[in-house]
């Protein structure tokens, strides 16, 4: 019978450090990296568009690279640590010439700052590529199997309160709009984020020993591994060990993670054009139009842990079901809405808080239903997959959904996002391994136990 196991929360949110720099990072990136785009070096929309793609190029072909490297990797810090600490501090190098570049060419124009800005900022997209994928792996690295949604909603969670701190911080500087202004302060201040939340992770977590802790737990529990190992006879007349996932498995693996770019393309087309269709369909104001996302997003923060301990009681896959069937629906009574309504609308922040809570539902358990189907040592190689599949639609869905918006009308993007999601339920439903359940402890106050 299998054991109870506990999530060590205090432990999660330690290594949810890594991905809260990260967040707060990309967040200044995606609000301020345009500006200077298009502000100072006057850069049109299209080519701003361009250079802000970048990054998810970038990540497409690095991260798996990167998550698979370090898998094979072995330093007395352990695997994934060493990236974490040089792509953050490289990253924190490179980030903070970019403003005073800025600066510099606003003030003089000299032609050669450009390409020395593009230069650098190559560099730091590099940087913080270099430990994505690691970052990621560290918690399913130090969770148990059956925790890991748990240990995922609170990662989702950190990273959120990275994007909220940002967005704090420049509330308070950036109080004049007609002002010019110096950027310096804010990249130093996230560059310092990002150093200390990796200094207190790497003082605070022993990644070699937690992970030596997971693979104890797996070694007691063989029936959470997925993978088959046998013994082959060489020619030599001796025996290799080879381990692989059976074909049934592998299937269950290219439905989850087509699952997960379908519903990517059909989320990410709704977010990235929303405030313009928002506008225009609607007639609502700028401000009503980022009312709804952020009111998604706050639900979404909120849901992040319940979601998780629901997902450990009554598994992975119900929940991601239940949450691509909601979101389908949110999207299409949208549609309908377009019709029978011709301004903002009450209904619209009720319809975007049960957004929040679908997407929340679905982010929080994709993960752990692909790193699932691995073994121990190729972690950071399924967690490259899972971003393949997630960067690869983000890259391709702005330019197939902003085609229909263009020549069709503002009115098929939520036709087209319910779509995409209705058809991640169907591979979804494909999907026969991923989920798992712990028992659960007879004593119900073990829930609350958090120590080391």
């Amino acid at each position: 019978m299998k054991t109870a196991v506990k999530l060590n929360y205090k432990r999660t949110f330690t290594v949810g450090l890594a991905f809260m720099s990260i967040c707060a990072f990309w967040q200044l990136y995606d609000n301020i990296i345009p500006l200077i785009l298009k502000n100072t070096f006057r850069l049109s929309d299209t080519w701003s568009g361009v250079i802000m793609a970048l990054d998810n190029v970038i990540a497409l072909f690095l991260l798996p690279l990167l998550g698979a490297f370090s898998d094979r990797i072995n330093t007395r810090i352990g695997r994934r640590m060493p990236f974490i600490i040089t792509g953050t501090a490289l990253a924190s190098v490179f980030m903070v010439f970019l403003p005073f570049l800025d600066n510099r060419f606003y003030a003089t124009g000299e032609t050669w700052m450009f390409p020395v800005f593009m230069a650098l900022l190559g560099c730091l997209l590099i940087s913080m590529a270099l430990y994505r994928s690691p970052a990621v792996a560290l918690m399913p690295d130090v969770t148990p199997k059956p925790l890991r949604s748990k240990g995922n909603a609170i990662i989702n969670l950190m990273g959120s309160v990275g994007g909220i701190v940002y967005l704090i911080i420049t509330a308070v500087m950036f109080t004049d709009k007609n002002a010019r202004n110096d950027y310096r302060a804010i990249f130093f201040i996230i560059a310092g984020i990002m150093i200390v939340s990796v200094l207190v992770l790497f003082l605070l977590v022993n990644e070699p020993k937690c992970v030596l802790e997971v693979q104890e737990y797996e070694k007691a529990h063989p029936e959470d591994n997925l993978e088959v190992t046998e013994k082959v006879e060489d020619p030599e007349g001796g025996e290799t060990v080879r381990t692989y996932l059976p074909k049934d498995v592998k299937r269950s693996l290219y439905f989850v993670l087509a699952s997960i770019a379908l519903w990517f393309f059909g989320y990410n087309a709704v977010t990235t054009a929303f405030s313009r269709y928002a506008t225009i369909e609607w007639d609502m104001s700028l401000g009503q139009a980022n009312l709804c996302l952020t009111v998604a997003m706050a639900v979404a923060i909120l849901s992040y842990i319940p979601i998780g301990e629901v997902a450990s009681r009554v598994g992975r896959k119900k929940c991601i079901i239940f949450g691509v069937i909601l979101l389908s629906v949110c999207f299409a009574v949208c549609f309908v809405l377009n019709y029978v309504m011709d301004g903002f609308s009450p209904v619209i922040i009720i319809i975007f808080c049960l957004i929040g809570i679908a997407w929340a539902t679905i982010n929080v358990n994709s993960l752990p239903m692909v790193v699932e189907m691995c073994k121990e040592s190729d972690i950071g190689r399924y967690t490259g997959y899972y971003y393949t599949c997630s960067m690869a639609a983000q890259i391709a869905t702005p330019i197939l959904s902003g085609m229909l918006l263009e020549h069709a009308g503002y009115w098929t993007m939520f036709p087209y996002g319910a779509l995409f999601v209705f058809f991640s339920l169907l591979t979804m439903l494909q999907v026969k391994h991923g989920d798992n359940k712990p028992a659960l402890p007879k004593d119900r106050l073990e829930l609350l136990d958090v120590d080391d």
